[in-house]
């Protein structure tokens, strides 16, 4: 008799992450555990599969915490590149909330960027934020989670 395999476990870097009620939605439609993750509390759905993880505060200890545990068949929703670097070397999926996904491909150039934009913010140079969050957005990340979800459920853990 063959043991039924771990679900596909999300991983939400939450400090500002604008999807995290469209995450609820698709992770209880397909029946799958939530971890939420930060460093003060929020408030997150209340539900068995939903848990919120207060971690101390500091930089990276969020990070640290989501990157010790994702393994492949998991999937990541965050926006920091270095964080998605390190959850693309234990293979899981990583997506931000755009719903654009983090590739083994694509994580070098998105590093390179990211070194790019802090050094002109050392100079006082590109001081624009992200643009304001759409309803195309939501839907875009939607179709995104759908899809690592769909990927996921194919990986053996």
């Amino acid at each position: 008799m063959s043991e039924t395999p771990a679900p596909p476990i999300i991983y939400v870097d939450a400090d500002a992450c604008p999807v995290k009620d469209e995450i609820y939605r698709v992770a209880l439609r397909c029946m799958l555990p939530v971890f939420v993750v930060a460093n003060s509390f929020m408030r997150v759905q209340q539900h068995p599969l939903i848990k919120i993880n207060v971690v101390d505060a500091g930089p990276d200890v969020a990070d640290d915490w989501i990157a010790e545990r994702a393994i492949a068949g998991d999937i990541v929703v965050t926006n920091d590149i270095p964080l998605a670097a390190r959850c693309l070397e234990s293979k899981a999926e990583v997506l931000a909330p755009s719903g654009k996904p983090f590739t083994t491909a694509s994580i070098g150039a998105a590093l390179a960027q990211r070194e790019l934009m802090e050094h002109l913010r050392s100079f006082g140079e590109g001081q624009g934020g992200p643009k304001p969050f759409s309803p195309q957005d939501r839907s875009r990340f939607l179709s995104a989670l759908d899809a690592a979800v769909t990927r996921a459920r194919r990986i053996k853990r």
